[in-house]
């Protein structure tokens, strides 16, 4: 394996090891592409060579059909342990800027959870969920009468969760 292959690895599990969260395909392209460390198809490779070594576990994001989640496995944290010091420092500060500059976006990514489930009777269920990382805030289950409502339900939750836990929380405090 090349040597610049070797550090776009360890650059991508100091990246997952230092987030708080899995994060999205989307949002480790956007580091690896935007400072130009390779192309996208490498890339592509390099995240299938990491899943297929077992150095990190790739799940379907349930809330973004079609969006893959990234987390460290154990192998890839003592993988990187043991090779940390092959990682250049100015991609160390890129990894720490961009998991700073976009903390927030990362989290609520892996936060509001939502799915859409048919129930016996015709109708549909709609959950909701804002999570942290160990525990879950609130979870809203709704039934509708349509596929149609639980999905735009789920589309809304994203931009109204936080003012609807505010004001539940308010309610019944």
């Amino acid at each position: 394996m090349s040597d610049s292959l070797t550090t776009y690895k360890l650059i991508i599990l100091k990246m997952l090891d230092q987030a708080t969260v899995p994060l999205t395909g989307a949002q480790i392209s956007d580091l690896i592409l935007v400072h130009e460390y390779t192309d996208y198809f490498t890339l592509q490779q390099i995240l299938a060579d990491l899943e297929e070594t077992g150095l990190v576990e790739r799940q379907e994001h349930n809330t973004r059909p079609g969006s893959t989640l990234y987390r460290i496995t154990d192998t890839g944290k003592s993988s990187l342990a043991y090779f940390a010091n092959r990682i250049p420092d100015t991609a160390l500060e890129d990894i720490n800027t961009f998991l700073k500059e976009r903390e927030i976006e990362i989290r609520e990514t892996f936060s509001n959870v939502t799915d859409c489930f048919p129930v016996g009777d015709g109708s549909w269920f709609a959950r909701c969920q804002v999570r942290e990382p160990d525990s879950t805030l609130i979870e809203l289950t709704l039934s509708v009468p349509s596929e149609d409502e639980a999905q735009a339900i789920c589309h809304h939750w994203r931009s109204k969760s936080q003012e609807l836990y505010a004001y539940i929380m308010k309610e019944l405090l």
